[in-house]
């Protein structure tokens, strides 16, 4: 009988602090998040320098709480695994920092995860039967991607946003018409009570690229609704709601074109009726040309409601299968890192503790 692989990750790329202890990868002992988003609430999102203080103030609490939860000391592990790029510099650093210290002080060998790669794994742990090869939609805050995963650490990106991320849009209407930070979620609860189809929204193309993304015309398109009907109101036009919380008088059925009986809730709805219906074409077109049956999602967006129900539809009409994590694994997690880990670290690959965080490392890259 083959002895167990346990693997203590930590992740801590952008504003949440993570450690998990997971093993033989898709079997997670662990999972401590401390959650920044309250804080930063307060800025109207995430600020770095904050971020980056708050991380070095929690991990070693986050780290030993995995451990504890886990029931196992250093002792037990048989590698430290560690998010080191992309993300914000300063966050990622005390994260590889703290893995290397741990590293070297237990004697362990350090092996450095992508983050991106980390949200495609996170689909191996609740689906025991996912294998490469397959599709995956990576939606998140900074990254939108078409990924070919041809196998656990080998990828191929057929499709990328040329500007936003699907979820900086949502973050920006969200802001736009009063909701606040975070915007994903507001965004998707709000829309649950207006019509998708009550405002007509571009969805965005790219000539020559079929499966690249671009939500930059979708945004403005929205902006300039909303700026429209406030002047029909004799309102400023200009108006961007400077609230970061959001606003005391948020009413989703507040009307923002009383002539046409458009609400704030109809315009979130079809803003993300836009944005659900260009993912979803581009993936499923994506999956039938290069003939894939099996679709997964990954990152903070894929835990929207409408972008799983309208994927699930598309996938069932043409035959595929559908993947997702639970909405607690497809948000910053360490479970996920520790699930890519695992198989980094059975394929060989070590880190020394000249490992450094790389904030733009594209995925496919190794950097070391």
């Amino acid at each position: 009988m083959e002895k167990d692989v346990l693997i203590l990750s930590i992740e801590s790329s952008c504003d949440e602090t993570a450690a998990s202890v997971t093993k033989n990868g898709r079997e997670p002992l662990s999972n401590i998040i401390y959650s920044q988003i309250d804080l930063h609430t307060l800025y109207g999102g995430v600020v770095p320098e904050i971020a980056s203080r708050k991380h070095i103030e929690k991990i070693n609490r986050v780290v030993q709480a995995a451990l504890d939860e886990a029931s196992v000391g250093l002792k037990d592990l048989d590698a430290v695994a560690v998010t080191y790029g992309p993300g914000l510099v300063g966050a990622l650093l005390v994260g590889v920092a703290e893995a290397k210290a741990i590293s070297y002080a237990a004697g362990l060998p350090l092996v450095g995860v992508h983050h991106i790669e980390g949200h495609i794994a996170a689909n191996y742990v609740e689906h025991k039967d996912l294998e490469p090869p397959f599709l995956c939609l990576v939606v998140s805050g900074g990254h939108t991607h078409l990924v070919i995963v041809r196998d656990y650490d080998k990828f191929e990106i057929i499709g990328r946003t040329h500007d936003d991320a699907a979820g900086e849009a949502f973050d920006k209407i969200a802001r736009a018409v009063g909701l606040g930070y975070p915007g994903g979620p507001k965004v998707d609860k709000c829309a649950k009570e207006g019509r998708p189809d009550a405002v007509t929204f571009p969805r965005g193309h790219v000539a020559g690229s079929p499966y690249d993304f671009s939500f930059s015309g979708l945004k403005s398109a929205v902006l300039n609704y909303l700026n429209s009907c406030r002047m029909k109101q004799g309102l400023d036009g200009s108006t961007v709601y400077s609230s970061k919380t959001g606003r005391e008088d948020f009413d989703p059925h507040e009307l923002i074109d009383p002539e046409e009986g458009i609400t704030v809730a109809d315009v979130t709805a079809s803003f993300q009726a836009a944005v659900v219906d260009v993912l979803v074409s581009h993936t499923i077109e994506a999956a039938k040309e290069y003939g894939f049956d099996k679709v997964a999602m990954a990152g903070g967006v894929a835990s929207n409601s409408a972008l799983r129900a309208g994927m699930k539809e598309a996938c069932e009409k043409n035959g595929m299968k559908l993947y997702y994590p639970s909405p607690v694994l497809c948000t910053d997690n360490a479970v996920m890192i520790g699930c890519a880990a695992y198989y980094e670290y059975m394929s060989g690959t070590r880190h020394g503790l000249d490992l450094n965080a790389m904030p733009n490392l594209k995925l496919g890259e190794r950097g070391f």
